[in-house]
C-alpha cells in the first residue's frame, strides 16, 4: 500500500476529502450477521443532513468556497483551537484546512447540530488523516 501512495502527489490528496483505510476482515467476520444501524436509517439521517445543507445555504456543503465557508463553518473555540493545532502539526495547506471544515460541517449537520463543535472537527480530522499525505 505504502509503495502505491508514494506514487500520489501531495496536491492530488489535497483534493480527497475523506480518505479512510479499512482492515481486512477474516471469512467469519464477513459471513457473521452484521448489528449497528441499517441502511434505510443512515439514508434517512443522510437525506435531513442534506436538507439542511440546502435551506441553510442553497447547496451542499462540499460546494462551498471561500466566504461561504466563513460564513457557514465557523467552529467554536474549542473545535477551532483543535483545528489550528492540526494544521500546524500535519502541515496541511489552506486547501486542505478548507476541505476539513466543511466535512466538520457535515459531521455538525448529521447529529442535527447548529454549531460545529470539538467533536465534529475531531471526526473530520480523523478521516483526514486516512492516507499518509502529511
Amino acid at each position: 500500500m505504502s509503495s502505491y501512495q508514494e506514487r500520489l502527489s501531495g496536491p492530488l490528496l489535497d483534493r480527497i476529502d475523506m480518505q479512510l483505510q479499512v482492515a481486512a476482515l477474516s471469512p467469519g467476520e464477513l459471513a457473521a450477521q452484521a448489528s449497528g444501524e441499517s441502511s434505510a436509517l443512515i439514508a434517512a439521517r443522510v437525506a435531513v443532513a442534506f436538507e439542511r445543507q440546502i435551506s441553510r445555504q442553497g447547496k451542499p456543503n462540499s460546494a462551498l468556497a471561500g466566504a461561504e465557508i466563513d460564513r457557514h463553518c465557523q467552529p467554536g473555540p474549542d473545535a477551532a483551537q483543535l483545528l489550528q493545532t492540526a494544521m500546524l502539526r500535519l502541515g496541511w495547506s489552506a486547501r486542505a484546512y478548507h476541505r476539513v471544515l466543511k466535512l466538520a460541517r457535515t459531521m455538525a449537520d448529521l447529529a442535527a447540530s447548529e454549531r460545529i463543535d470539538r467533536q465534529h472537527v475531531a471526526e473530520a480530522i480523523q478521516y483526514r488523516r486516512g492516507l499518509s499525505m502529511e
